[in-house]
């Protein structure tokens, strides 16, 4: 092994302990903007200046597949609805009123919903261990959603922000399946930064319409500290340290970063927004994260 690839596993293995640190500052952020800035306006300025930075590192791609551009936009528009807007705008909606708790807990069950939905729709197989594992992450879901309370079935009393939440969970099974599914000429890189100037597009007219109708944002540092640092450490960043850690070690260890997700976000919450855990928060992760691990092991 060359010193170079020696340097690139040992930055690969910090980033693994780093990922989900920088995923779960979203989640502060969309605890942090209500009052400061819109959903719509935050996720619209957050893509903005995440594209800015990644189409920097893949300018000539770019240029260079113009033609193909033309051929997935369709696909690339699916694709930026899904991961820029739902993905986006509906978790800060659902941060007005849920935790971050909550959402880092209920985005753990991602990867979950992706290895069910994968075996149903992929025609992926599904052992038993793993449909174990997804009945035991959805059960731990519905006590978080539940609040600990499973009579709240009978009356549908379930917090509007932990719905927006899973609703933008469910975006983001789908628009990993579809990833999956559909071929593209662009690297990832260039491909995730399509994406995401489709995700502008499609975010515009929703913003404008949020800022006359319901939520105004304030022009202040404050609402640019919000945007800078959900483009660059959640969007930009996360996605960037994901990239080398695929690259130098491999789908299967990168699968570490799950099982840290929800813990980051537990910890991160209580020691800087004061969030309590309750307990069926830990009732919730001791059902979650072993589905996580049964669903998703190969």
């Amino acid at each position: 092994m060359t010193a170079a690839s020696l340097r690139g596993q040992r930055l690969a293995y910090v980033l693994l302990f780093v990922t989900p640190a920088l995923w779960s500052v979203n989640y502060l952020v969309a605890r942090w903007a209500p009052g400061v800035i819109a959903p719509h306006a935050l996720a619209l300025g957050r893509w903005s200046v995440a594209a800015l930075v990644l189409g920097a590192f893949c300018v000539d791609e770019l240029r260079a597949k113009r033609a193909a551009i033309a051929r997935e936009w369709k696909q690339l528009v699916v694709l930026g609805a899904l991961g820029m807007w739902v993905c986006g705008a509906f978790v800060y909606i659902g941060g007005r009123s849920t935790t971050a708790v909550n959402i880092g807990l209920l985005y753990a069950v991602a990867p979950v919903l992706i290895a069910l939905a994968s075996a149903l729709w992929l025609r992926e197989r599904l052992v038993p261990a793993q449909g174990l594992g997804v009945a035991l992450a959805v059960a731990g879901v519905l006590h978080i959603l539940l609040g600990g309370h499973w009579s709240a079935l009978l009356t549908l009393g379930l917090n509007p922000g932990d719905i927006w939440v899973a609703a933008a969970v469910l975006a983001w099974t789908l628009y990993s399946l579809l990833l999956r599914a559909w071929p593209s000429s662009f690297s990832a890189l260039a491909r995730l930064t399509l994406i995401a100037c489709a995700g502008i597009v499609v975010l515009l007219p929703f913003t404008i319409v949020e800022a006359i109708a319901w939520w105004p944002s304030e022009v202040s540092w404050r609402s640019v500290a919000l945007i800078v640092a959900a483009a660059l450490l959640p969007g930009a960043g996360a996605y960037g340290a994901y990239s080398v850690m695929q690259r130098e070690l491999g789908a299967a260890r990168v699968g570490m970063v799950m099982y840290l997700g929800p813990l980051y976000s537990a910890v991160l919450a209580w020691a800087v927004l004061g969030e309590r855990i309750e307990g069926f928060h830990l009732v919730g992760a001791a059902l979650i994260l072993p589905g996580i691990y049964l669903s998703t092991r190969g």
